[in-house]
């Protein structure tokens, strides 16, 4: 187990300079979130959420760090990972006599790293441009640390469990994005959650986005700001549950589908 470790540390190193080099995908992963959060910030800068003093703008900074996890995690890995069964780069590290789960702690460690990077991004640009402040409870730090483990590990296990569904590295992206702009729209990432249909509102609770970024506003937004929800408050209880179950089944779902061939070959 410390030799899977060791070599998993070493290609966390490897996966970083990969995800450097590709300039399209650090931009996406990195750039394209602070880019929405400009945008639709400063459009809505004004706009409140009913009687409260929150702005748009705050509500949308908490749903795209909890939409950046969907980004680096689920969407990265669903996307990259059949392209590298097309290269033949999974056959080879099959070949070595390398821990396999040393690829994976790559890819996890990637994700953790990345996430950590395009965060701190995310909260600077809205506390420069859109009053966003941090928590100053160490309570509510200790939240957004175990909803940030917990969503993670989950959306990563996801993503690696869905790279085996796209027929190719060619139209992974064609595959994947979709489905997270489905979940984006109907999980209160660009819209207000209580003005979705109540059939959306359903459908997105079934998935961990919509309770992510119910957990990050929980962390980013004040005290007040529950009544905004559904529920009338952030359910932190229930967000944990719904994370551990679908950790549970991503974990199974990565464990059972995972492919390192190409479809046809040994």
């Amino acid at each position: 187990m410390k030799l899977a470790i060791r070599i998993g540390l070493s290609r966390v190193i490897i996966e970083l300079r990969q995800l450097v080099r590709d300039r399209e995908a650090a931009f996406f992963t990195l750039a394209f979130p602070v880019v929405l959060i400009v945008i639709f910030g400063s459009v809505f800068r004004n706009q409140t959420l009913g009687d409260s003093q929150i702005t748009f703008s705050q509500y949308f900074v908490a749903g795209m760090i909890a939409s950046g996890m969907l980004y680096t995690s689920f969407q990265n890995l669903a996307i990259s990972i059949p392209q590298e069964r097309d290269e033949g780069a999974l056959k080879r590290l099959q070949g070595l006599p390398m821990p396999k789960t040393s690829y994976f702690i790559g890819k996890i460690g990637l994700v953790f790293v990345t996430f950590i990077g395009q965060t701190a991004i995310l909260i600077l640009t809205g506390m420069i441009f859109f009053g966003i402040e941090l928590p100053t409870e160490p309570a509510a730090w200790w939240r957004f640390t175990w909803i940030s483990i917990l969503g993670l590990t989950s959306c990563t296990l996801l993503g690696i469990a869905f790279s085996s569904v796209p027929k190719s590295g060619k139209g992974a992206s064609a595959v994947v994005t979709p489905i997270v702009l489905v979940l984006q729209f109907t999980s209160g990432v660009f819209f207000f959650f209580g003005d979705l249909p109540s059939w959306m509102q359903n459908f997105a609770a079934v998935f961990p986005l919509k309770w992510l970024t119910q957990g990050m506003r929980s962390v980013f937004l004040p005290p007040e700001a529950a009544v905004l929800e559904i529920a009338g408050s952030f359910e932190i209880a229930r967000t944990a549950q719904v994370l551990l179950i679908w950790l549970v089944i991503a974990a199974v779902l990565a464990a059972a589908g995972f492919r390192w061939n190409r479809r046809g070959e040994n």
